[in-house]
C-alpha cells in the first residue's frame, strides 16, 4: 500500500505513463487520459563543432524524415524496441515529460514506462537513467505484453491463462499472463517497421521502384493485408525508377502487398506457435477457451486474425482500439497501486 506521504506527494504531483514505443511514443496523465501520442523521432542539426541540436521532436520532426539537407538529419532513436542513440532518447523523453508535466509543479512527477519483454538489464537501466535524467522523481518499469494484457481488458490478476500478441514499431511481444505474471513471453524484433521495409524492397525488386520508408507505411495502412481479399484493393505509388533514375508512376495491388508481408507475417505465426508449444497445459485450457488477443498497431493489418486463426486452430481477436491498448495498461498500472506491485518491474 502506498504511505500517507507518497498520497500527499501525489496531489501535487501529475504521475505519467509512457509508452516508448520504436514508430510512437503515447503518454498519458494520471487520471487526466492520453496527453501525447506523437511520432518517436527526432530532428537533429550537427554544429560546426561536430556537437547535435535538436530542432524538432515528435510530428514535426517525422514531417523531416526523408526530406532533410545534408546539415540536417532526421531519426528515430528507438530501433527494434531499444534505444539506438541514449543521449538522443533522453532528449526525447524530457521533451514530453516537460510538454506534459505542469511546468508549475514543485514536484517532479513519477513515471511508469513499458518496455519489450526482451530488454537486457543494460537496456532496461538505460531507460531508467533517461528518464531520471528528464526530471523523473521515480521510475517504474512494465513489460509490453503485461501492459498490452491489462489495456486490452483482460483479467491478469485471476489464475487463468490470457495469451496477448502485440505487435508494435519495432517488436512483436507475446505473453501468457496468470495471476498478474508473465508464466511465458517471446518477443521477435519483427513488426511494423519490417513490414515497411518488406514494402519497400520487394517494390524495389518487383517493379525497379524505389520508395521510402513512409511510403510504404502509407501503402501497408490503404492496402495491406495478410490473406487473400475477396475485392482487391489497388493504389498509385509514386517513387524513382532504379534503373532510368526518373520519377514514375506504378499502381500496385493488395495481392502486391501480401505477398511483400509473407515472410515477417510468417514469423510472427511461427513464434505465436512457439509460445503455444511452451505454455503449461492447464493454462493451454484456458486459452482455447478465451482466446488470443491482438494489440498494437500491426493488429491493424486487414486479414492478420484470420491468418493466425487459421494457422494455429484457436479464436483470435482484435483488442478495441489496439494502438493504445499498451498506453492505456501503461497508465492502469501506474493509477493502482495493487496492479503497480505486481506488474511493475522494480530494480
Amino acid at each position: 500500500m502506498a504511505s500517507i506521504f507518497d498520497r500527499i506527494i501525489g496531489l501535487f504531483s501529475n504521475d505519467l505513463a509512457i509508452d516508448l514505443g520504436t514508430a510512437n511514443t503515447i503518454v498519458t496523465v494520471k487520471g487526466k487520459g492520453v496527453a501525447i501520442n506523437e511520432p518517436s523521432v527526432v530532428a537533429l542539426k550537427m554544429t560546426p563543432n561536430g556537437k547535435k541540436k535538436i530542432l524538432a521532436v515528435g510530428k514535426e520532426a517525422k514531417e523531416m524524415v526523408g526530406k532533410t539537407h545534408a546539415g540536417i538529419v532526421a531519426i528515430r532513436p528507438m530501433k527494434d524496441g531499444v534505444i539506438a542513440d541514449f543521449d538522443v532518447t533522453q532528449e526525447m523523453i524530457k521533451y514530453f515529460i516537460k510538454k506534459v508535466h505542469n511546468r508549475n509543479s514543485f514536484i517532479s512527477p513519477r513515471v511508469m514506462i513499458c518496455v519489450p519483454y526482451g530488454l537486457t538489464q543494460v537496456e532496461r537501466k538505460a531507460v531508467k537513467e533517461s528518464a531520471i535524467s528528464a526530471g523523473a522523481r521515480e521510475v517504474f518499469l512494465i513489460e509490453e505484453p503485461m501492459a498490452a494484457a491489462i489495456g486490452a481488458g483482460l483479467n491478469t490478476q485471476e489464475p487463468q491463462g490470457n495469451l496477448v500478441v502485440d505487435i508494435g514499431g519495432g517488436t512483436t511481444e507475446i505473453g501468457v499472463i496468470s495471476l498478474g505474471g508473465l508464466v511465458v513471453s517471446k518477443s521477435i524484433r519483427v513488426a511494423g517497421d519490417k513490414f515497411d521495409k518488406a514494402i519497400v524492397d520487394y517494390i524495389n525488386k518487383t517493379y525497379s521502384l524505389q520508395i521510402g520508408e513512409r511510403t510504404a507505411e502509407e501503402i501497408k495502412i490503404a492496402i495491406g493485408t495478410a490473406m487473400k481479399l475477396e475485392e482487391e484493393l489497388k493504389m498509385l505509388v509514386k517513387g524513382k525508377d532504379r534503373i532510368s533514375g526518373l520519377l514514375n508512376t506504378i499502381e500496385i495491388s493488395s495481392e502486391d502487398i501480401r505477398e511483400a508481408l509473407k515472410e515477417p507475417v510468417k514469423e510472427i505465426g511461427e513464434a505465436l506457435k512457439q509460445v503455444l508449444e511452451d505454455t503449461p497445459a492447464d493454462l493451454a485450457g484456458d486459452i482455447v477457451e478465451n482466446g488470443i488477443i491482438l494489440t498494437g498497431g500491426g493488429a491493424l493489418l486487414r486479414e492478420l486474425d484470420k491468418y493466425l486463426r487459421e494457422l494455429v486452430k484457436l479464436p483470435v481477436y482484435v483488442a478495441d482500439d489496439p494502438l493504445l491498448a499498451v498506453a492505456r495498461g501503461t497508465g492502469k498500472s501506474l493509477e493502482q497501486i495493487e496492479l503497480l506491485s505486481s506488474a511493475a518491474i522494480h530494480e
